[in-house]
């Protein structure tokens, strides 16, 4: 009788908290079909607001630089980030606890604290040498500096959970480092690079304060475009950028793990 109303109270606790996580994102979902022009309330579908977005030049510059900064960043991150991976795989057996700090300081350091170091670096490094100057590539910058970590963890796991002998096995049938690399190590590597890489363009691609701090006054993205927008008051239009931007996200999640799960079997 007990285990039974425990088990009843964790599904009752299960889905009120599924409930609250999720419900606030399908009223915005909602909310930007509404034919009304109030945010508040809702008189029937519409997509009047999705339309309009179309025709918005600043919405149309701010989704581009979203999608070069997550595109871009994450390519480069993915690029590093396995190097890394493999690397801590390689000397796993030596003593890297400072290495291991180092890598989980990005992850679990404040955004603020991050995009506030990023962007008195950046500004003092333009100061003396005319490098750095805000803006998009600045900001293409810090999101790899903060990828890189997630990307190399996931690399790094995925090794950890092979076969040792696989790579002597490598060895010992001549292959070369780079036919290893490439006819062993890539396609054992490819479902956690891809989950990797869309892991990298989710976190990039729905970053506010790390790209406020080091962002130019031409480089705005979609967060920091609701942000400003939102000042003003919440409208059915930016409920429409905010469902995209679920949307976009939700598919890129989906698929990293998608793929992670592959990697495991």
């Amino acid at each position: 009788m007990r285990k039974r109303t425990l088990q009843r109270g964790l599904t009752t606790f299960w889905w009120a908290t599924i409930f609250f996580l999720y419900l606030p994102l399908v009223v915005v979902m909602l909310f930007s079909f509404n034919a009304s022009n109030s945010a508040a309330n809702f008189t029937g579908f519409s997509l009047r607001w999705y339309t309009r977005l179309l025709g918005n030049e600043q919405i149309i510059s701010a989704f581009w630089n979203s999608l070069v900064l997550a595109s871009v960043s994450s390519v480069v991150a993915l690029a590093i980030g396995s190097l890394i991976g493999y690397g801590m795989y390689r000397h796993r057996h030596r003593k890297l606890g400072w290495l291991i700090v180092l890598i989980y300081l990005p992850i679990v350091l404040p955004d603020i604290v991050f995009g506030i170091s990023e962007m008195a670096f950046f500004v003092s490094i333009h100061r003396y040498t005319g490098l750095f100057q805000p803006g998009l590539g600045t900001m293409i910058i810090a999101h790899v500096t903060f990828q890189i970590p997630f990307v190399a963890l996931i690399v790094y796991s995925r090794l950890v959970g092979l076969d040792a002998t696989l790579f002597e096995a490598a060895k010992d049938l001549y292959a070369t480092p780079f036919k290893r690399a490439v006819h062993f190590l890539m396609p054992t590597l490819k479902p956690a690079l891809i989950s990797a890489f869309f892991l990298s363009f989710t976190l990039s691609i729905d970053d506010f304060v790390i790209s406020f701090f080091t962002a130019g006054p031409e480089s705005a993205t979609l967060p920091i475009y609701i942000w400003g927008a939102i000042k003003k008051g919440v409208s059915p239009e930016i409920n429409a950028i905010a469902t995209l931007m679920i949307g976009a996200v939700a598919i890129a999640a989906v698929f990293s793990l998608m793929f992670n799960r592959q990697g495991r079997h």
